[in-house]
């Protein structure tokens, strides 16, 4: 993608830096130089190999790296773990994007080759849509349609983005359109009829629109720019409809524009966010696709709170996020109905934390992905990291318990609070958090789907919900 969108800036991760160097090189004499080549004269052959020479003739060749297994028992949860993929590399895509067909019997994977399709009853595995691209850090540009087995996906040719779609079963591939500029595509909403995505807005296009209308009394509009991470420019939303391959765009803004996404159930409500500092942005709306209608969904009750990595759940109205008051201090799963304004809350442990949370299709269950070492969950507000650390790295499953839920005011609104029953179902401490795992539910609620590279190279993997016999 061109310079559109900026990476986006998580609170989840700090930057590494290099240890600096502390002494001098050791500068090697003539005389030390001499007794190391006679103990190297000396050094069995294999020694000799590793330490730079010839391979002696008799030195067998270095073994190749071992293949991840296939399948397992999780000897620490007792739960089942498949290894779906089949080359290094491959990937799931990212947790908000659709990539199951509506029957649920297949899932889009990114290949070293393109897209591919699993079979997730056979575990057989096709290529779809050869040489698809799809970047580890990527969160939009590929979805499966809820209607129809067909996968969506963008290319950018001659300059521009061209949006095709392609029949999972006969690979049919036909062109949806031409959007005539640069843009990346969010998602496609619920009846399969409008794609929705973001792009630049031209040099000599009206300004933004009027500030929206926040999602409360409590709440206020963003400052355009405020805290926005480097963004260039202005960017807007754009529609096409799948069925003429008409474009148009809409409601341009100043603030980033990131992680456009269709709700599951209405074809008209969008999700969005003003990606930037977290704790500067007043991050998370919806919107329609007609471009009324700009809510704010979550209101900063206290300095420093943070809200963000959002989601539909199942129902496609409740918007689901990632809540911490103050950042790295309390961290909750919090949920707001976009039509009716009611919330809750899910009081989340400090090592249960998780760069991303999802929801089953039945609406029954939730799973998170833990944290690295580096992660906000790792340190507590404005401090260092903590020794030991206090991060959890675990595919973590959460099942809300059926009790009354208590009623807090937060700001100047009732928030429900619920409570979770946790179960750790992947041990991840050999996973590097540098990629996130971004799991996702089958539709049959039976698995949860995740990328990790816990073996080594990037695969995709599938844990069972229930425990092994």
């Amino acid at each position: 993608m061109p310079q559109m969108v900026s990476k986006r800036l998580s609170p989840h991760r700090t930057g590494c830096k290099s240890a600096p160097r502390t002494g001098r090189p050791w500068a090697a004499g003539p005389i030390a130089l001499a007794l190391a080549g006679l103990l190297l004269t000396c050094a069995p052959a294999g020694l000799r190999a590793f330490a730079g020479g010839a391979p002696d003739a008799n030195t067998p060749a270095p073994a190749a790296p071992s293949e991840p297994p296939t399948e397992w028992i999780d000897a620490a949860t007792g739960h089942r773990v498949v290894r779906l993929s089949k080359e290094p590399g491959s990937m799931s895509l990212y947790f908000h994007q659709n990539a199951y067909t509506p029957q649920g019997d297949k899932l889009i994977i990114s290949t070293p080759g393109g897209l591919s399709a699993v079979n997730l009853k056979t575990r057989e595995i096709e290529l779809v849509a050869p040489g698809v691209r799809y970047s580890a850090g990527g969160s939009a540009g590929i979805e499966v349609g809820r209607k129809t087995r067909t996968v969506y996906y963008q290319r950018n040719v001659d300059g521009q983005s061209v949006i095709y779609a392609t029949d999972v079963d006969s690979k049919a591939t036909r062109e949806v359109a031409k959007l005539g500029f640069t843009g990346e595509f969010g998602g496609v909403n619920a009846d399969e009829t409008l794609i929705i995505g973001k792009c630049n807005v031209p040099a000599g296009q009206p300004q933004a629109q009027a500030p929206p209308q926040p999602a409360s009394p409590s709440a206020t509009t963003n400052t355009p720019g405020r805290g926005r991470g480097g963004g260039r420019g202005m960017l807007q939303f754009f529609a096409v409809e799948i069925k003429t391959g008409a474009v148009r765009t809409f409601f341009p803004m100043t603030e980033n524009l990131n992680h456009d996404q269709c709700s599951p159930t209405d074809p008209t409500l969008i999700l969005y966010c003003h990606e930037g500092t977290w704790e500067l942005v007043d991050r998370i709306w919806t919107i329609r696709t007609d471009g009324t209608g700009a809510r704010l969904m979550h209101p900063r009750t206290m300095p420093m709170e943070i809200a963000g990595h959002e989601f539909f759940g199942c129902d496609g109205k409740t918007v689901w996020y990632d809540l911490q008051t103050p950042r790295s201090g309390v961290f909750w799963l919090a949920g707001v109905n976009a039509e009716t304004g009611e919330r809750i809350r899910y009081p989340i442990e400090r090592s249960q934390w998780s760069v991303h949370y999802n929801q089953s299709h039945d609406g029954k269950l939730f799973a998170g992905d833990g944290g690295g070492p580096n992660s906000v969950a790792n340190r507590p507000p404005g401090g260092a990291p903590f020794n030991p650390p206090a991060n959890g790295q675990w595919i973590y499953l959460f099942t809300p318990r059926a009790e009354k839920l208590e009623t807090i005011r937060a700001g100047n609104e009732d928030v429900k609070i619920g409570k979770f029953d946790v179960e750790k179902l992947v041990d991840l401490s050999k996973h590097d958090y540098r990629l996130e795992p971004n799991l996702t539910f089958t539709p049959d609620n039976r698995w949860i789907v995740f990328r990790s590279n816990m073996h080594g190279p990037t695969h995709v993997y599938a844990v069972e919900i229930a425990r092994a016999k």
